[in-house]
This record gives C-alpha cells, structure tokens and sequence, in this order.
C-alpha cells in the first residue's frame, strides 16, 4: 500500500482527500490510499511519519506551511523563495528518512492566471496578506506585473489598506486577486470591501475560494462585465503537481 495524506488543523472541508480518493478509484490505483491527519501541532507530524511506513506524501495546508520548515530536510527553489511548503515528498532508503518541501500552489495559480491574460495586464491588487498571498505573489512578479497588497492593517511600504481603494486605483490595477478567507463557506454572504462599482469588462477577479464555486466577490464582478476566475482550477493543478512530485515525474 502506498499512502499519502493531508497535514492541517482542522479538515472538515478538506479537497484534497475526495480528490486523491476519486482518482485512484478511477486510474484503478488499488494499492493507493489518501489519508487526513487533522493535528493541533506542528510536532505531531514527526508520529505520522514514523508510525506509517507506506506514508510518501503529504500536503500541507493552514496553519502548518511556514512552521513545518523545521521538519524538512530540503526545500525546493521556489518553495524557498515563497516561504511555504504544501507538498512534502517523503522518501525512506536505508532506515533513513528525508524529507523535501516544495510549493505547488505557485504552479497551480500561474497556470489558472496565465490562459486568461488575454491582453497585456500589468498592474494586480492582492486582497489579503495571509500565507495564501505569498505564492500569488512569487507569480505576480514571474509574469511581471506590478501589484500592490490591500490591507485592513496596512504596515509595508507596499501595502494599502481597503478604504484607499477608488476609482483611481481600480482603473490603473485590472486584476484583482482575493487571497483571504472572506466569503468562503459556511460564511457565503460575506465579500471584500471594495468599490465593485469601478470594476469594468477589462478587469479579472480571481478567488482562491473554491466553495463556493461563486462567491459574493465573483457574483458582483461578474455582474459588471468582469472576468472572473475561482480557486477549483487551481486546487486541481496544483493536486495534480503533487502528484507528479510523490510518483517521480518531477
């Protein structure tokens, strides 16, 4: 048996497990399980990994991908640039176990962004500053565009906070990323606090949030011509790149 699983605190609406599981079923996997370890701390994960010896891969998700760097025995370029970790490859030769972090949640949203960059974009808003941002940010600067973070408490050069959007702002950065958790269920009538009345048909909004598949934020761009993206594409990429990493296609 070959066992992968999904490191988090807590995992009540986790994807990840249906997604893998689904996928097995269907790629006739038989010797392949996916497993959710929903643990309060980080140094749980040491007992995971030595009381399973069919365990090769995990994901990781909120709150452990910074604190789980000292686990690790390698990190790839980009999870070091980013400064998180989602997939964790896990690999046993002699008695010996390594570990090596990489991020595929910068794969995952480059290659949902990067299709709909119909004309040239330069200039993007980042809703949040939370863990999630840091990839979208990585991203940003690969394609070369600006962007700036908005804040509802504002501390960086490069940050502005929510009630420093106007119409000015929104007409120069046309791309508009939500990386918070607001409106992500069960808390679904909630949106970000912006002037959606500047939004026009040559903006893109993407959300990270995959459930809803559309939420407030998405709805409201939508209705003023925008292009609009969810998270579900990206969450498939990046599982999919997971993948790759654990069977050795990387």
């Amino acid at each position: 048996m070959k066992t992968f699983g999904l490191i988090g605190y807590p995992l009540e609406h986790s994807f990840s497990q249906k997604y893998f599981t689904d996928k097995f079923k269907k790629e006739n996997l038989l010797q392949h399980q996916y497993k959710n370890f929903p643990i309060e701390r980080i140094e749980q994960i040491e007992d995971i990994i030595a009381g399973d010896k069919s365990l090769i891969g995990l994901n990781v998700t909120i709150p452990y991908k910074q604190q789980v760097f000292p686990y690790l025995d390698e990190m790839d370029e980009t999870s070091q640039k980013i400064g998180a970790v989602n997939t964790i490859q896990i690999k046993r030769t002699g008695g010996m176990i390594r570990l090596k972090g990489y991020n595929t949640d910068a794969w995952g949203f480059y290659h949902s962004l990067k299709p709909c960059l119909r004309k040239k974009y330069d200039s993007a808003l980042v809703l949040g500053t939370g863990g999630a941002s840091k990839a979208v940010a990585y991203v940003l600067e690969e394609l070369g565009i600006h962007f700036i973070y908005i804040s509802r408490h504002p501390k960086e050069k490069n940050q502005i906070s929510y009630q420093d959007l106007c119409g000015p702002v929104l007409y120069n950065f046309q791309i508009i990323i939500n990386t918070s958790p607001v409106g992500m269920y069960p808390n679904i009538s909630d949106f970000p606090d912006i002037p959606y009345e500047f939004i026009t048909k040559d903006h893109i909004l993407f959300d990270l949030i995959y459930n809803p598949e559309e939420t407030l934020f998405l709805k409201k761009g939508k209705e003023r011509g925008a292009q609009t993206i969810n998270g579900l594409k990206m969450l498939h990429l990046q599982a999919e790149r997971s993948w790759e990493i654990w069977s050795g296609a990387d």
